[in-house]
């Protein structure tokens, strides 16, 4: 058996979970999510916990179990903390503005990019003199959140010789050596 799926999804205080099916909808003080399942998993709701149950010990069934219990475990804990990013902007010049749900940005280019999320995140930047801008975003959709992060680390990848480009707080680069003096 998973040693993933095997485990019970427990639901915290202000949680409450409704199974319809396959459908599966939570809803906390962040928010409300729902998903629809594989129609060969079985959800239980027993007494404030989310078993996963899976009808064959298939090599696909074995997969979407474990799959299926870290989906509801990461939707429970979306709807009751959150899910947070952030992520630096480190280049000369580089800014980063927030006008409601619209998010411009000054990446060297010759124009800036504006990018506009989905209403389900909440964000914010910072720019502090000395530091690199910051965008902080929140939500209660984790799939949706590295979806939007990412995106917007594609607009601008860091490159490896001086680390230029949108980054994760806390992200290690791997940085090379540029070109060596030449030869004598």
């Amino acid at each position: 058996m998973s040693r993933i799926g095997k485990l019970p999804v427990l639901l915290p205080k202000g949680v409450e979970a409704t199974i319809n099916s396959n459908i599966l909808t939570v809803k906390g003080p962040k928010g409300t999510l729902t998903r629809t399942f594989h129609p060969d998993m079985q959800i239980l709701l027993e007494d404030g916990k989310i078993l996963v149950k899976r009808p064959t010990d298939q090599k696909r069934h074995k997969a979407l179990h474990g799959l299926t219990r870290a989906l509801i475990n990461n939707m429970i804990k979306g709807v009751s903390e959150g899910f947070r990013t952030e992520q630096e902007l480190v280049g000369v010049g580089y800014r980063a503005n927030l006008k409601g749900q619209l998010l411009e940005l000054s990446l060297g280019y010759s124009h800036n990019i504006v990018f506009e999320l989905p209403k389900e995140i909440k964000a914010s930047t910072t720019a502090e003199k000395g530091q690199n801008p910051t965008i902080i975003m929140e939500c209660a959709d984790n799939e949706l959140l590295g979806m939007v992060a990412a995106k917007i680390r594609s607009l601008r990848k860091p490159e490896p010789y001086k680390g230029k480009g949108i980054k994760f707080v806390g992200e290690i680069l791997r940085r090379k050596a540029g070109k060596s003096a030449s030869k004598k």
